[in-house]
């Protein structure tokens, strides 16, 4: 026969399993972004030594026929989607999902969560500005460039704006979601999207690979952030929101 005591234990392994998922997602995301903080200060440092030269030109020398850097390697449609895909990273595509992102919250009252997609937005396009005006890197010579680019090389804006928008949705489409499938789910699609409007940068040869790189660490630290703030206003509040796997 159950007892209230029976009751009372099984509230309790709840609140405390709840609690622990809490604490991992925090932990994890606190994780992510040290980690890649410190991953964008060290490529940082090699860019500014210079010693990142040699694998960058390398790498787009790879893609590129032999003899031949205006040449792209691979189909003509492989050409093509890289070119979609990139757009992808644009900062016309990227402010249009924010503005339907943010108008679909603000149907669903949802005004937390939407301040957190324009604030990170927002502070990561200032960040990515300020650190281009910062390291002042050339972009690859014209003869490797198959789309036009402006601004400064490093970090790829295209990579960090991608990373910083596809990660927030990811993270809150992922705490609307209930089933676990559904969770990896946005939050895989979203980090596949981030790789590949990144190396799709490289293929093009609008930036160099270490200019990607930062940009993705630089990206995901800034999410991560973003949502870290979020889920301590959250517990601050009162709410005891669960965060996202």
């Amino acid at each position: 026969m159950k007892t209230l005591l029976d009751f009372d234990l099984r509230r309790d392994l709840r609140g405390l399993f709840a609690a622990a998922r809490r604490e991992m997602g925090a932990t994890a995301a606190l994780l992510i972004a040290t980690l890649g903080g410190l991953a964008f200060l060290s490529i940082a440092d090699e860019v500014a030594e210079g010693e990142t030269r040699v694998i960058d030109l390398a790498i787009l020398d790879a893609l590129r026929e032999p003899g031949h850097p205006r040449d792209l390697i691979g189909p003509a449609w492989l050409h093509v989607a890289a070119m979609d895909i990139t757009s992808l990273g644009s900062l016309a595509v990227l402010g249009l999902l924010i503005l339907l992102a943010f108008a679909l919250l603000g149907c669903l009252r949802r005004w937390g969560e939407g301040a957190l997609l324009l604030v990170g937005a927002g502070g990561g396009l200032a960040i990515s500005q300020g650190l281009k005006a910062l390291f002042a890197r050339e972009r690859p010579g014209l003869d490797y460039r198959a789309v036009e680019a402006v601004n400064a090389s490093f970090p790829s804006g295209h990579a960090m704006m991608s990373a910083v928008v596809f990660l927030t949705l990811g993270a809150l489409a992922a705490r609307f979601a209930e089933r676990k499938r559904l969770k990896a789910l946005a939050l895989g699609a979203a980090v596949i999207l981030s790789l590949l409007v990144g190396l799709s940068r490289i293929y093009l040869g609008a930036h160099w690979a270490s200019d990607v790189l930062a940009g993705w660490c630089v990206g995901a630290a800034w999410a991560m952030v973003c949502w870290l703030a979020a889920f301590a206003w959250t517990l601050y509040r009162g709410r005891g929101a669960t965060p996202p796997a």
